[in-house]
Parts: C-alpha cells; sequence; structure tokens
C-alpha cells in the first residue's frame, strides 16, 4: 500500500515559497498601513478556553470552530475560527484603556468547514479594531483603511456594499417578535426567500409586515436608501440608520469602484450592532474583506464598549493578484575566502538575495533561484550573468 502521510485534509494547503514570501509582503504592507493610522499590533493564541472565543452564543461560530479537552484542566478548549472576540478580550481586560483604543492583529484561524467556494480552511486573517467611540466617525475611518488597504495591496475595481442590522432589530422590537420567530425571519431574509416571509409575517401589525416585506427588495445603489425612506415606517432607529448609510456612501464614493446597499443583509446579525459592510471583487465568488459595528462584543469579558472593525483572509487575496515569481538571487561559490565573504555581505546589505551553492554541481543550479552569479576575475569578485 503506498505511503499517503503526505496528504493533508480537504480544504488545508501549504503554501509554497513563491505564495508564502507574497503572502508575507502583503501582510507587512497591510500592517505598515495600519500602524501608520495609529493601530497598535496585538497577537493573541491560536488555543483559548471555548467560552471565550464564542461570544454572544452565535450558533454559527459554534459549527465553525474547532473544539478538544484540556489534559490539564478538563476544560473545552477551541481553536479560533475568528480573532475579533480574542481582540476584544485583550481590549476589555488586559489594556483596560477608557478612550479610543485601536487595535490590528495578523494570524492563522482555522475552520470546520470552509467559509466559502474553494477557501481554505485555514485562512490567515488580518484586521483592524476600534474600540471607545460610537459615532459614525470610527465606522468611515475603519472602512476607509480597509479600502486603502485593497488598494496598496494591488486590488482594484473594488464594490463595496452597505447593509445595517438595525433597521431589523427595530422592526423586530417593535412588533416585540419571540426569538423563535425572530430566528427564522432572520434565516429567510438572509436568503431572500419572500415566500417563506409571507408565511412567517401573515400574523404581524400591518406597519411591521409590509417593513419586513420591503426588505428584501431593498437593494441596488444608493437610489435604495431614499426608496427605503418612502417604503419604511418612520422609527426613529430607522431614520438614523438610513442617514447613516447616505453618509458613509457619500464619503466613501471616491474610495469604491461602486458602492451598493443591501438592507435584507443580515450577516453577522447575532454579533453586529449597527452597520455592517463587504468588499467585492469581481476575481471573486465571495466577499474578499468584511466589517461591521458590534458594541455588545465585549459583553462576554464583563466591559461591553463601542468597537467596530474589519478582517480579511490574506490567503483569499493572494488570489486575485498576477502571479509573481519572487526576484532571482545571486548564487555564490563555498569557499573561504575573506573577500568573497565581504562581498556577499555587501550584496545583502543592499537587498540582493545570495545564495551559497554548497554542493557546486552545475546540473542543480536551477533549483536555487538564481540568475546571476559571484566570479573571481582580475582578483576581484564580480555579479555575471548566471548561464546553465
Amino acid at each position: 500500500m503506498p505511503n499517503s502521510n503526505w496528504l493533508l485534509p480537504e480544504y488545508i494547503q501549504d503554501m509554497l515559497p513563491d505564495e508564502a514570501w507574497r503572502i508575507e509582503h502583503m501582510r507587512a504592507s497591510v500592517l505598515e498601513l495600519l500602524r501608520l493610522s495609529g493601530y497598535q499590533l496585538v497577537v493573541p493564541p491560536l488555543l483559548e478556553y471555548a467560552e471565550a472565543l464564542l461570544v454572544n452564543g452565535s450558533h454559527d461560530m459554534d459549527l465553525r470552530t474547532f473544539k478538544l479537552v484540556d489534559q490539564l484542566s478538563g476544560r473545552t478548549l477551541a481553536l479560533r475560527a475568528d480573532i475579533t472576540p480574542q481582540v476584544a478580550r485583550i481590549d476589555a481586560h488586559l489594556l483596560n484603556c477608557q478612550g479610543v483604543t485601536r487595535l490590528c492583529y495578523a494570524g492563522s484561524v482555522l475552520h470546520t468547514q470552509p467559509a466559502g467556494l474553494m477557501r481554505t480552511r485555514e485562512p490567515l486573517q488580518i484586521g483592524a479594531e476600534l474600540y471607545g467611540h460610537s459615532g459614525l466617525e470610527s465606522d468611515l475611518e475603519v472602512q476607509r483603511l480597509m479600502l486603502q488597504a485593497l488598494t496598496a495591496l494591488g486590488i482594484f475595481g473594488v464594490h463595496l456594499d452597505l447593509g445595517h442590522v438595525a433597521l431589523f432589530r427595530a422592526l423586530v422590537r417593535r412588533a416585540e417578535i419571540g426569538n423563535a420567530l425572530e430566528a427564522e425571519l432572520f434565516g429567510v431574509l438572509q436568503g431572500k426567500d419572500v415566500s417563506a416571509l409571507r408565511t412567517l409575517v401573515a400574523d404581524l401589525p400591518q406597519e411591521v409586515k409590509n417593513a419586513l416585506l420591503a426588505l428584501p427588495q431593498l437593494y441596488g445603489g444608493v437610489e435604495v436608501i431614499a426608496r427605503a425612506r418612502a417604503t419604511l415606517p418612520h422609527y426613529p432607529e430607522v431614520l438614523a440608520a438610513l442617514d447613516e448609510l447616505e453618509q458613509v456612501a457619500v464619503h466613501l464614493q471616491p474610495l469604491a469602484h461602486g458602492i451598493g446597499i443591501d438592507l435584507a443583509e443580515l450577516r453577522g446579525y447575532h454579533y453586529h450592532s449597527g452597520m455592517v459592510f463587504a468588499a467585492y471583487h469581481a476575481g471573486s465568488h465571495d466577499a474578499i474583506a468584511l466589517g461591521g459595528r458590534y458594541d455588545d462584543v465585549g459583553k462576554s469579558f464583563g466591559r461591553a464598549r463601542p468597537a467596530t472593525g474589519f478582517s480579511m483572509d490574506l490567503r483569499q487575496l493572494h488570489g486575485l493578484l498576477a502571479q509573481q515569481a519572487q526576484p532571482k538571487g545571486v548564487l555564490a561559490p563555498h569557499r573561504s575566502d575573506p573577500a568573497l565573504q565581504e562581498k556577499i555581505a555587501q550584496l545583502r546589505a543592499q537587498g540582493h538575495a545570495v545564495v551559497v551553492d554548497l554542493l557546486g554541481d552545475p546540473s542543480l543550479r536551477h533549483e536555487l533561484n538564481c540568475d546571476r552569479e559571484l566570479v573571481l576575475r582580475d582578483g576581484a569578485w564580480h555579479v555575471a550573468e548566471l548561464k546553465f
């Protein structure tokens, strides 16, 4: 029987050198943008107690999370499926700042199931979170940073979709809808199943019934906001949400290829509390970056604070970029020569990769990713074109 120990689980992949170096460069570029914007880097652990990672009783997150038993404590541990709850814990208890806190992160997360078509179960998540400010200014800052990060990575033609979970929440609360029906309504709205929606809202107050039936139709361009004002009841929460969407659309129009509004978009409903947003690109079936406001996320840690943020998967984004091989290096012979060592150090200080040919086998030179070599000429070492 052939040895299959080299096989990996489904939707788990290695990153080989070209991809790994490119993604590392992408990671550094985004983190530098965030650093210059005042965000502080944190590195939470991959493993935590399960209850710390499964905030707000999210059923979706629970299904997505790998769990195991800690042999030291006997408690259930979880491998993080999202870094956001960990950053909220750090803000709530380790930093414990009273004003605005800006944090960023980059690290692997693990999912029991892939999040989308052809997606890995081990995304490399990078993102930013802003705590301590509930105004629209912080939503705009985070969304602007997300679009700037995508541009910095060379990803253009990004379409920004906006939604607001406060609209659905306001309708549910006004009609005093129970948890079971609320969950059903959430499901059919996400699927835009209008037929099932009609059945579910049949016995609700007419005003709320009409509004819920209208939500799946309220998607498209920015003009949707005007249609929503004419269609939805003028509850203060509804009007405030529409005002926020309008202001964000105006401010971010120059940074996005297009802006869409979807008032039935409730992604992360049990997680988010206000505006939600997603970036889309023609090269991907799924959103390439996600975010939103989640003012209650810190409640699980005893300190709820206003919060908004975004995250993206660098491995997914890498697939949108034109494939590029790493720059070729300079091949150096394996020789104890002080002048050679000095030349190698000089080239490396200038940013050139120098690879020492330990085997000295000309037939294997093509494996060393070099297109130049160091040759001794007239008593000095010079860089010359490498000929195979």
